[in-house]
């Protein structure tokens, strides 16, 4: 399964207002494993931010202005999610952004099931409790020390981690499933456990095997440990 952990910065809450995107960063999972995989890029909005979003992210005019326009980066944006669940904290926000500069290239909108909330996640697994990223961090002890800022980028990043412990940590399924996956360049590619570099010791003692064997021998040739 192929999810993307998205993250979008803006010049402001409503684009039908003319608030537009000026940063996504998106991490690549397969199997809820990060792949290494990522998406980022700046964007000029075409419009001049707003001091309060400034304070928020940091992205300015100036920074902005030689960054390449949304109707340049669109359909390569589009390119890298495909059909893959669009992992998102407060997806509403980011789906609603994205769809508006889309639909003004005259793109395909992306579908709000395609999308999985992670505030939602939250809200119903601790009711009542904060639940902004900041907040999940420490609930999760995750390390965010560096997000002085909102980053696009980073906070997917961070988001990611969160993802996984909300739905019950780094559980890969151990290679059993047979599905093939696609990654973002278009390879197939599926998760298999890598070998350990270094075997475990064994964990039993010399007496244990010995009583074992003397055990098995009892049980004729028909015993299943001496069956290939």
């Amino acid at each position: 399964m192929r999810e993307i952990v998205l993250d979008t910065e803006t010049t402001g809450f409503d684009p039908e207002t003319g608030d537009r995107i000026v940063e996504i960063g998106a991490v690549e999972l397969i199997g809820h494993m990060a792949t290494g995989k990522t998406y980022h890029q700046y964007i000029n909005p075409e419009r001049s931010m707003p001091e309060e979003a400034f304070q928020v992210h940091g992205l300015g005019d100036d920074f902005l202005r030689d960054k390449p326009k949304f109707a340049q980066i669109g359909r390569e944006f589009l390119d890298f999610i495909g059909d893959a669940k669009l992992v998102i904290h407060n997806a509403a926000f980011d789906i609603k952004f994205l769809n508006a500069e889309l639909k003004w290239m005259s793109l395909p909108q992306i579908p709000w099931e395609q999308a999985i909330d992670t505030l939602e996640i939250a809200r119903k697994r601790f009711p009542g409790s904060p639940a902004s990223l900041d907040a999940l961090c420490r609930r999760f002890n995750i390390d965010n020390s560096s997000r002085t800022l909102h980053g696009a980028l980073l906070d997917s990043e961070i988001l990611a981690e969160v993802y996984l412990e909300l739905i019950g940590g780094r559980q890969p399924d151990f290679g059993l499933s047979t599905n093939t996956h696609k990654g973002s360049g278009g390879d197939a590619a599926s998760w298999t456990p890598r070998p350990r570099p270094k075997p475990l010791n064994p964990r039993l003692s010399e007496k244990e095997a010995a009583a074992h064997a003397a055990f098995v021998a009892k049980l004729g040739d028909d015993a299943v440990w001496l069956k290939n």
